[in-house]
């Protein structure tokens, strides 16, 4: 009864803190995590430290509860039970395969959750299952590693490509990469064998390959793809003008594109003439598109235009989360650390989704990632002492979807949208170039009683 009433009081004053704790506990519950690294591990065993550890280790970095790996160790010793050298040789060998099925397997987990909420957002376009697809090269590292420490470069530990579902704000899939030199196209095949029919793929020019492009058709998929300037196309007869849109005026013409087999397909390029250039210069964008005619052409643009959704979830990864630990140099290390961030942006988007269930969509969609996560890193440490693992785990570990849905909205309807409001943006005022070398000191004080009596004289 008394810890009852201790969670009561936090599920009123911190609803998002526990609405994530209840997550974690349901989705990333010990056994379901070792489970997974059972079952993609190739190479490293489990040992005495288990996957689900480190798992924890780093959500709680990733979440800045605590500042570095090695903090909370500190703080867990007795309970993580091996030395700080076997946390860190764990980490540096955790292989991209099982934290890629980490990310998949947890999604999963959250879509059935979405899926019983209920109040779905509308799909981008009806009859598809759309994926916005970008790739997002991890920050520079320290110098931490024996042999990079006398070298005078700047640290790559990878890249990755990442899937996104608009639909349901999640990520759902991701591609490491441990080789940061490595293109992105080099992932291209791997990540074919994931479209399945009736897919709808939005992305950037760079996935604008021949070899992509005609994968997606012959598995029956469609896609909105800006144009490379590379790709070999020939144009069939004059380009129609169609419309405006708030950016520009949209074309449309035939394409015909051939492969390296002499293979040809048309496409559908879409144009979109812009009234201001972009800030690399170009004047039009260029769209391949395979979609039936029925979707016309300003529909198209307004769908590659969404591609942004996924650009601001890499900012909100980057800004509201410790996604890419600058300490963490080993590849393999620094993408398990990313991948924790993905999964932990998805538990913020499942709070997001019961908000718009119970108060609306306006409500959700005005929603900080900055301040929710700020209100986990603020309340995780009290509530682990005021409640122990024991009775998380005896409360949501064992929910099904249809029940944790209820939870968290029952949860939801506890939050305060205005304490966690996203700031308006205005634009700023550029300052003043100055002198840095020859500068005097002055007497705030003095200045602004200054600029007071030059107001009280203008009165």
């Amino acid at each position: 009864m008394v810890l009852n009433g201790v969670f009561d009081r936090f599920a009123k004053k911190a609803p998002v803190s526990v609405m994530v704790r209840a997550m974690m506990e349901n989705v990333l519950k010990a056994d379901s995590l070792d489970s997974i690294f059972e079952e993609n591990a190739e190479q490293q065993y489990s040992g005495d430290l288990l996957f689900s550890t480190v798992a924890e280790i780093m959500g709680l970095v990733v979440c800045q509860v605590f500042p570095s790996v090695n903090a909370v160790y500190v703080d867990r010793k007795e309970k993580i039970g091996v030395t700080i050298k076997s946390v860190y040789d764990k980490l540096k060998g955790i292989e991209p395969g099982v934290s890629r099925a980490m990310v998949r397997d947890t999604a999963t987990q959250m879509r059935a959750i979405r899926d019983k909420i209920g109040r779905v957002s509308k799909p981008p376009l009806a009859g598809y299952r759309t994926r916005i697809v970008d790739g997002n090269h991890l920050r520079r590292t320290d110098r931490r590693i024996g042999e990079l420490r006398d070298m005078n470069v700047a640290p790559l530990p990878g890249h990755a490509l990442v899937v996104f579902d608009p639909q349901d704000r999640l990520v759902v899939d991701v591609l490491p990469c441990e080789d940061g030199h490595a293109s992105e196209r080099s992932l291209l095949p791997e990540l074919l064998e994931t479209v399945e029919p009736k897919d709808l793929w939005i992305a950037d020019r760079h996935f604008c390959t021949v070899g992509f492009l005609f994968g997606i058709a012959a598995r029956d998929g469609r896609f909105i793809i800006r144009q490379h300037g590379n790709l070999p196309y020939a144009l069939q007869g004059r380009r129609q003008r169609v419309g405006k849109t708030r950016t520009g005026i949209v074309y449309e013409q035939a394409m015909s594109v051939t492969d390296e087999h002499g293979k040809t397909r048309v496409f559908r390029r879409i144009t979109l003439a812009l009234y201001e250039s972009t800030r690399d210069g170009d004047t039009e964008i260029h769209i391949v598109c395979n979609l039936p005619k029925r979707v016309d052409a300003l529909r198209i643009a307004e769908l590659y235009g969404d591609r942004w959704q996924i650009e601001t979830a890499f900012q909100e990864v980057a800004e509201s989360l410790e996604g890419e630990i600058q300490t963490l140099g080993y590849p393999k290390a620094a993408l398990f650390g990313f991948c924790m961030a993905l999964v932990t942006y998805n538990l913020l988007s499942m709070v997001r989704a019961s908000v718009q269930a119970v108060q609306g969509e306006d409500v959700a969609r005005n929603l900080s990632t900055y301040y929710l996560a700020n209100e986990v890193e603020r309340s995780a440490d009290g509530m682990s002492i005021a409640l122990d693992e024991t009775f998380w785990k005896n409360k949501y570990a064992n929910l099904t979807p249809t029940q944790m849905a209820s939870e968290l909205k029952q949860l939801a309807r506890n939050i305060r949208p205005s304490k966690y409001q996203k700031a308006k943006w205005s634009p700023k005022k550029k300052p003043k170039k100055m002198n840095k070398k020859k500068r005097n000191h002055v007497s705030t004080a003095r200045v602004l009683e200054q600029s007071r009596q030059k107001r009280a004289c203008a009165v």
